[in-house]
């Protein structure tokens, strides 16, 4: 993350702040399950198999596949972009958030938010250098250690403001999952239409700031 400027990791805070708010939609709906914290889903799916609940062992092993098929679109879509990699990622998880809006719309509920996990699985390939992801926007844990690592390098005389790249990223899911579970609150899983607008404000975004050299 050290290797982008601060547009980039401006862009970067504000997609995981998208990543936040589809994810507070997903947990909501499906009373404690994530569409884009897989730690968290891998979490309750060992709990509900030593349980022996079908019912749970099916939603979070749906999620973490439906995950994993947008991290493998998203990840094909930017190969054949080539440089324009962002915005068309960013195209495609916008896309896919118009769709679920449109089956919560007519009143199917599951395929919608399963769409929501194909979302935020393709939107970790928005920053990929060699095939591997360098800024995970949908997920904090390797994040939260990187702060604690450059937090840990400035007290030794390292750069003092290193950590804030971390912490804006980590601010920006928090965030967004706080104005997801208050938009919520307020119009319910209408919110999608709010995700997919934000996500097309972002894609043009990138279109501008973000296309490779």
């Amino acid at each position: 993350m050290m290797r982008y400027q601060r547009r980039e990791v401006a862009l970067a805070a504000c997609f995981s702040a998208l990543a936040g708010y589809v994810d507070a939609l997903g947990f909501i709906t499906l009373g404690g399950f994530f569409v884009s914290f897989m730690t968290g889903n891998t979490t309750r799916l060992g709990i509900e198999l030593a349980s022996g609940n079908p019912g749970g062992i099916a939603l979070a092993g749906s999620v973490i596949v439906l995950f994993v098929c947008g991290v493998v679109l998203g990840s094909l879509v930017g190969h054949f972009a080539g440089r324009d990699r962002p915005p068309a990622v960013l195209g495609v998880v916008t896309l896919l958030l118009v769709l679920a809006a449109l089956m919560q719309t007519t009143g199917h509920t599951l395929p919608a938010v399963g769409l929501l996990a194909v979302a935020m699985g393709a939107e970790n390939a928005v920053f990929q250098r060699d095939g591997e992801v360098t800024i995970g926007l949908t997920y904090m844990t390797g994040t939260l250690v990187k702060l604690g690592q450059r937090i840990a390098a400035a007290t030794l005389g390292g750069p003092k403001r290193a950590f804030l790249r971390h912490f804006l990223l980590w601010l920006g899911l928090m965030g967004g999952a706080f104005v997801g579970a208050f938009v919520h609150s307020r119009i319910g899983l209408a919110a999608i239409w709010v995700a997919a607008a934000a996500a097309l404000a972002l894609t043009f975004a990138a279109l501008i700031f973000l296309r490779e050299g």
